[in-house]
């Protein structure tokens, strides 16, 4: 009887372990941007009111990418990837196609 509830413990906290850990890997893009605006030195040197404004304003940025119209690197490998002639190629000519498409504008 020991034993299945030292298991059954040990189960449970492996269980939350594992929960916990694919918490912290999915961050959200606007944690990402609430750390890079933290990150700024201007950031650190403001105080209050000063602080807040400036947070506000670097937090409703539009990121560079959606602003000069263009794809960020994920997004053209999910676009090359889902074109159906990638789909039928293999080996050397997927690659070169791959490689083609990514270096496209």
């Amino acid at each position: 009887m020991k034993k299945l509830i030292s298991l059954v413990a040990l189960g449970l906290t492996l269980a939350m372990g594992v929960a916990h850990a694919a918490d912290e890997k999915a961050d959200s893009p606007q944690q990402n941007k609430m750390k890079s605006c933290n990150a700024d030195p201007k950031a650190k040197e403001l105080k209050g009111d000063e602080r807040k404004a400036f947070m506000k304003e670097c937090l409703s940025a539009k990121p560079a990418a959606a602003e000069g119209g263009g794809t960020t690197q994920q997004n053209k490998m999910k676009t090359c990837n889902a074109d159906p002639k990638a789909k039928e190629l293999k080996g050397e000519d997927r690659k070169k196609f791959m490689k083609e498409c990514l270096s496209a504008k």
